[in-house]
């Protein structure tokens, strides 16, 4: 584990987007430990066990088995010693609903999974380069949704 790089954390089922994801972060230029886990229950197993460390920043799709993306969310929310851990959605979904429930339910930013690795690229550069403190100091509707210029 290399000393003052970001832990990232991957919530993902599908073995390709987890895949895709790993290969983005190996790309970019910051130094950065990717963990993965593949459905809600073996994430909240993760944070839960005190021999972990906390992620950084937490990559979570919503559509997972066992236990969805949005319950794991309110479950993160709602623990003490997990509920400042950075949430960025990270979904197929670009439902108005899904954006406004995880909004209102805590998560930090919502991003659409892109098709392209270059998009991928430039997405989890701006998500891990976000300076975390001042960007949720004044989190609204407009700067929750990632949208890439």
């Amino acid at each position: 584990m290399q000393k003052n790089a970001l832990n990232i954390l991957l919530a993902d089922d599908d073995e390709d987007d987890r895949l895709f994801f790993k290969d983005a972060f190996e790309e970019i230029k910051i130094q950065t430990n990717v963990e993965f886990v593949h459905d809600g229950m073996q994430l909240m197993d993760h944070l839960m066990n005190s021999d972990n460390k906390l992620p950084d920043i937490l990559f979570l799709d919503l559509n997972m088995p066992k236990k969805t993306g949005k319950e794991c969310l309110i479950e993160i929310k709602k623990t003490e010693h997990l509920k400042n851990i950075i949430i960025a959605i990270y979904s197929t979904s670009s439902s108005e609903e899904d954006i406004e429930d995880t909004f209102i339910q805590g998560a930090n930013i919502y991003i659409k999974k892109p098709s392209d690795f270059n998009t991928l690229k430039k997405i989890i550069n701006e998500v891990v380069t976000v300076n975390w403190h001042y960007h949720t100091s004044g989190l609204n509707r407009d700067n929750f949704l990632l949208r890439l210029k």
